[in-house]
């Protein structure tokens, strides 16, 4: 189930014979006007006394409660002053050593995560853009359109729910094809596109996106159902279409393929785009372990999953953010995104909780 709602007993509600006329007076929360835009659509198209004044005083009931965004009481902030933890090639799922994750996209999402992370390949032969672990030969989960269609469905039953996509390029594909595959699996009705001003720039700057001056609030995304936001590392283009962003205007991530615990958390740079300054740029932690199973091949490191989610310790969650925090971003900096393996292991969701506190 989401946590968008409240949990309400309808059930034992006063009905309300002038119930119509209370909805606007009594209806207090932040969101009032989009509860009041549902209000109305329902009473209006609902025939019938006891009907109109059990889904009246749902309302009513409401009234009382505060609205959540991503299930947290966040939603007066800036999309870049929220922290996602986030699912490091959530799509690979299962216990084979190439696999980062333990359970599907829609678990993912039911437990908390709101970014989600894969690398995208053609397959062979047929060409299809899919969602591959280095090639499709080795880990193929599946088309890019199947992939969009699951978060799709979840986001229909999910209305305060604001998701982060992050897709890699591995093999130059045309953006032309990514936006296929978004059409095709009728996700556009969800994403995200900047605004232009009157200089045909884009509001939401690639100089202060850190600063969340100009980034919409998660209330804003929900409220204009632009609920979905796409980032791409490599072969973006705005111009054509504008609801896939380029990651690296807006985000610098640190080093990755990290295999040793006490490097991962305790030290910090830029490592992409290389040589670029994190100022006016969100960051984004690489924080999982690999190990190698043989010269230059490696695999999610499992056995030290907990211990790299945890919040506190050596290669913890914590490590990481507070050595980020010294080095790149001062101490009251925001790191934006924590990309982890097995995000079912440690203590993910409360380490998001405790940073969005």
């Amino acid at each position: 189930m989401g946590r968008a709602f409240p949990r309400v007993n309808i059930g034992a509600a006063e009905p309300a014979a002038t119930c119509s006329s209370l909805r606007v007076q009594r209806i207090s929360v932040g969101s009032s006007t989009w509860l009041e835009q549902i209000a109305v659509t329902l009473l209006n198209r609902l025939s019938g006394r006891v009907v109109m004044q059990r889904q009246c005083c749902l309302f009513l009931t409401l009234a009382g409660a505060q609205l959540l965004c991503n299930g947290r009481n966040i939603c007066s902030r800036k999309y870049s002053n929220v922290t996602f933890v986030g699912s490091h090639d959530a799509p690979f799922v299962g216990p084979l050593p190439q696999q980062n994750q333990n359970i599907d996209i829609p678990a993912q999402l039911e437990l908390g995560i709101r970014f989600l992370q894969g690398q995208t390949h053609r397959r062979p032969i047929t060409g299809t853009l899919s969602l591959c672990h280095t090639s499709c030969l080795l880990e193929d989960a599946g088309s890019l359109t199947g992939f969009l269609e699951r978060v799709k469905r979840w986001l229909d039953g999910h209305p305060r729910e604001v998701v982060t996509l992050l897709l890699t390029n591995g093999d130059s594909v045309n953006i032309d094809e990514f936006a296929a595959s978004f059409t095709a699996s009728g996700i556009t009705r969800y994403t995200f596109i900047p605004e232009i001003n009157e200089n045909n720039q884009t509001t939401t700057s690639t100089t202060t996106p850190n600063n969340a001056a100009d980034w919409p609030t998660l209330d804003e995304l929900i409220l204009t159902n632009q609920r979905l936001v796409v980032f791409l590392d490599y072969g973006a283009n705005t111009t054509h279409t504008p609801y896939i962003l380029d990651e690296f205007a807006y985000f610098f991530e640190t080093a990755f393929d990290v295999t040793d615990a006490q490097s991962l958390g305790s030290a910090c740079t830029v490592d992409r785009p290389r040589g670029a300054s994190p100022v006016g740029r969100m960051a984004l932690l690489n924080h999982f372990l690999d190990v190698e199973i043989l010269p230059g091949v490696l695999v999610p490191d499992r056995e030290r999953a907990a211990q790299t989610n945890a919040a506190h310790g050596a290669g913890s969650i914590g490590a990481q953010v507070a050595a980020c925090r010294r080095a790149l971003l001062g101490e009251e900096g925001r790191v934006n995104v924590v990309l982890l393996d097995f995000v079912d292991e440690g203590e993910a969701m409360a380490v998001q909780d405790a940073m969005n506190s």
